[in-house]
């Protein structure tokens, strides 16, 4: 009887929802769908319709109907949740934490090498004619100085970022 009753409303089912879902700017698969999940619960709770067509013409009105209002009341967000591009807490907190392990071993640098790392890295934007001046020390020697800071860094970093091994 069911396997009839859907058989039978398919084709009716597929022009009403495409007659009435473009008008109503849905999707007539979507109302499609809607219109069979109301069938099925009116044949749980109270039987096949007396008349089939017409309840089905009833039910794609009432579906669309609902549909309308439903667009009425909701609000796209701008941008999909998942499609944020900032950084979320987690990534924040890493940021941060790289961060406070890299002032870290530049305070821990020999001699010079605090400020001059602390120059390079500055927000000002520093050449290497005020860095120079700012540290005391001839331009043509901040080159190697800084290679050598750079270089002492890089040992002081490679314990916190290198991989663990397995020890057997």
């Amino acid at each position: 009887m069911t396997h009839d009753l859907v058989v039978t409303l398919r084709p009716l089912l597929a022009a009403e929802a495409s007659a009435e879902a473009y008008a109503s700017g849905g999707e007539p698969g979507d109302l499609e769908q809607a219109v069979w999940l109301r069938l099925l619960e009116r044949l749980e709770s109270a039987g096949p319709p007396p008349d089939p067509q017409g309840w089905l013409r009833k039910a794609v009105r009432a579906e669309v109907r609902r549909s309308r209002r439903t667009a009425r009341l909701e609000r796209p967000y701008d941008t999909e949740p998942a499609d944020d591009t900032l950084p979320g807490p987690e990534q924040l907190a890493l940021t941060a934490a790289r961060y406070r392990a890299l002032r870290d071993a530049i305070r821990r640098l020999p001699g010079r090498c605090p400020r001059l790392i602390e120059a390079l890295l500055s927000p000002k934007d520093l050449t290497y004619r005020e860095i120079a001046g700012e540290l005391g020390i001839s331009q043509g020697s901040l080159g190697p100085e800084r290679s050598r800071c750079l270089g002492c860094l890089r040992r002081l970093l490679t314990p916190e970022v290198a991989a663990r091994e397995v020890r057997g």
